[in-house]
């Protein structure tokens, strides 16, 4: 799996209409070798990075610390390749069927978690606003995690 993580102090995305406040923008892509184990891996990571300033302006508190939600949307696009040419090939993302149950079970892995969850709505084209705080922009893959 892959997570493109962006710390907003607002973000929404539509459809279907979900919003969040302070917290993790998570735009998460599988791959076909992804399995749920790497999900919950990755949830935990999610969580617990200390991706949030302190008082001292230090990158000291993580989601749970400071009570964020996360707003989560699939974006197969994460395993886009354009080594071959001008377009991209997206032959790496899993098929939908078995992304959407990988997908599904990442944002019950973080709602166990402690994190309120929000979602996009899978498969279908989006429009996502957010307000970028910092700019923090991170990506994780759970192959180097």
């Amino acid at each position: 799996m892959r997570a493109l993580l962006q710390r907003v102090d607002q973000a929404s995305v539509t459809p279907p209409g979900s919003a969040i406040g302070r917290g993790l923008l998570i735009l998460l892509g599988v791959g076909h070798e992804d399995t749920e184990a790497e999900g919950e891996r990755l949830a935990e990571k999610i969580v617990n990075l200390r991706v949030f300033s302190n008082d001292a302006g230090k990158f000291d508190l993580s989601l749970l610390d400071v009570k964020g939600e996360a707003l989560v949307v699939s974006q197969f696009t994460l395993f886009g390749s354009a080594k071959g040419g001008r377009r991209p090939d997206f032959t790496a993302a899993a098929r939908p069927e078995p992304a959407r149950a990988l997908y599904e079970a990442f944002c019950r892995a973080l709602g166990r978690r402690g994190v309120a969850v929000k979602t996009g709505e899978f498969g279908a084209a989006m429009k996502v606003a957010l307000v970028n705080d910092g700019p923090v922009t991170l990506w994780l893959d759970t192959v180097a995690l």
